[in-house]
């Protein structure tokens, strides 16, 4: 489970966030392309977006559900 207390300071605000356990694997990135994005050092990935739709985010949950480190939350 993400630990909203280890939010990466790259997350815009909103329900939808990457803590520090993130481990760079893209897999949220390829889920929700729309909100997701890598660092330009390809570190971490963090929430560029918040979801604005079902789409979007259905897609989001469906990111959280796939972090193989438990490293996306949300506070929805």
């Amino acid at each position: 489970m993400a630990d909203p207390e280890a939010k990466v300071a790259e997350n815009v605000e909103g329900e939808f966030y990457v803590d520090e356990e993130c481990i760079a694997c893209g897999l949220c990135v390829d889920e929700a392309p729309e909100n997701f994005a890598m660092t330009d050092s390809e570190d971490f990935a963090y929430v560029k977006k918040q979801p604005e739709n079902e789409e979007e985010r259905e897609q989001c949950q469906e990111a959280l559900e796939s972090c193989p480190v438990d490293a996306i939350g949300d506070d929805g």
